[in-house]
């Protein structure tokens, strides 16, 4: 399957969870997340602010706060699709924009990708070896290789497939966290 009818299949399924369902699930992820090395080491994050029907990162990113981590979220740039992550202290640091997604006003301080710990990257649809399928721009794929913090994905069971379509660009998650899985290379997910 091509990668525009895979986005496709996957975002319906997405759409078909209900809010309660969702929000469950969202929970179950979220605490699989936080008992993870990674999640209690890491002192800066970097993460996007998820719209319905992605996994919630509100919470997350609350979370992060209550625990003194510092939160960075990128700033997409169209022209030529590359992000810049901006520290964020509130929810009123970020703005509607591209894409309608909620990013940082550029009045706040950049985080270098050096100053970042973890970054949780989003996605569409992922294979148990890390590979993902983003929503098509290209940005996580120009930004990681420059990246040398830990990555992880979030997923429901619904995004999880066989395979996809890797081009060499491509950048591999290195642990992917389900409802019920907790999948790392090379990492201690205790």
């Amino acid at each position: 399957m091509n990668k525009y009818a895979l986005r496709k299949q996957i975002s319906s399924k997405l759409q078909k969870i209900d809010g309660d369902s969702h929000y469950e699930r969202s929970i179950k992820i979220h605490e699989s997340l936080f008992r993870t090395n990674v999640w209690k080491q890491s002192q800066s994050i970097g993460v996007t602010i998820s719209r319905t029907p992605e996994i919630d990162t509100y919470s997350i990113i609350k979370r992060a706060w209550l625990e003194g981590k510092k939160v960075s979220v990128p700033k997409c740039k169209p022209a030529d699709r590359s992000m810049i992550f901006y520290r964020i202290e509130s929810f009123n640091d970020v703005e509607p924009s591209f894409y309608g997604l909620l990013e940082p006003v550029e009045t706040l301080n950049r985080t270098k990708s050096s100053e970042i710990d973890l970054m949780i990257v989003p996605g569409l649809a992922y294979t148990k070896t890390g590979y993902r399928l983003g929503y098509g721009g290209g940005y996580y794929d120009r930004y990681l290789p420059n990246y040398g913090g830990v990555t992880l994905s979030l997923c429901f069971d619904e995004q999880l497939v066989e395979d996809l379509p890797v081009e060499n660009h491509d950048q591999p998650v290195e642990m992917l966290i389900g409802e019920d899985f907790v999948l790392a290379s090379n990492l201690s997910s205790d």
